[in-house]
């Protein structure tokens, strides 16, 4: 079993090249997916020239935003009304998963209160999920330097959430960068807690760059770990390249090609 890797389409375009030979290099290097943050990056465009060279759109976010998210009660009218278009949108362009936020922590709010509140957008949402075979990932976050006050920032209160939700299409979205900020124990968090992960996220540590000898994270034990637990998902690329970023793809690609 090898990961199926995917690359966050924000971060590796560039005006040196055009959106084919992106994804024509992506496609010759191994990948089998690419990523985007928002729907509107994603757009007829994009999805065609990726789909022509054999790559599978992984991921989009279904809803907007990271500090106003499903923790929120006030905004789940709303959430639910975005999701269902992305759910919808995943349909039409086969992406299999769809990134949920918590939000921001509420002043006066407990994190058992966030988390049943979540819970309740959730719900909401998942019967249509379910019907279209769509996963709804919870991100987990750090919010010790990139995303002060967000909610879903440790594993265990991410899978606390998915037990309660309890439908086969809540997940969460495992950003090892974001975790090992917050928890470390990276490999082992993963080995216990595989079956709610429905997609992964890389980048080094600290800084967010390069998967290298810099940063403090052994990506192929790591990746190693994911591929040995027969996870099936996608591990999409999300770090900022150094310098060129058509060879830091094809560094990071090499690194975390890894079978159990």
């Amino acid at each position: 079993m090898r990961i199926q890797q995917s690359l966050c389409y924000p971060l590796f375009a560039s005006d040196e090249y055009d959106l084919n030979h992106l994804f024509a290099k992506a496609r010759a290097i191994g990948y089998q997916a690419a990523e985007f943050w928002f729907r509107e990056e994603a757009h007829d465009q994009v999805i065609a020239e990726a789909k022509a060279n054999g790559l599978v759109i992984a991921s989009v976010c279904g809803h907007t935003s990271l500090p106003v998210g499903l923790n929120d009660v006030s905004e789940h009218d709303r959430i639910e009304a975005e999701l269902i278009a992305s759910i919808d949108y995943a349909v039409k362009y086969e992406i299999p998963s769809l990134i949920t936020f918590s939000g921001n922590r509420l002043e006066g709010q407990t994190d058992e209160e966030g988390l049943q509140a979540c819970a309740a957008g959730l719900r909401r949402v998942t019967g249509y999920a379910e019907k279209h075979n769509i996963n709804l990932n919870m991100e987990l976050l750090n919010s010790k330097v990139n995303h002060k006050g967000y909610l879903c920032d440790h594993t265990a209160w991410g899978v606390a959430l998915c037990e309660e939700v309890n439908s086969p299409r809540v997940k969460l979205l495992y950003d090892i960068y974001h975790m090992q900020i917050m928890e470390g124990d990276v490999i082992r968090t993963i080995r216990e807690n595989i079956q709610w992960i429905g997609h992964f996220h890389t980048a080094g540590n600290p800084d967010r760059k390069d998967l290298d000898d810099k940063q403090e994270l052994n990506y192929r034990g790591v990746c190693n770990a994911i591929a040995a637990t027969g996870y099936t998902g996608y591990l999409g690329h999300e770090f900022s390249p150094k310098a060129d970023k058509l060879k830091a793809l094809e560094v990071a690609f090499e690194i975390c090609n890894q079978t159990a």
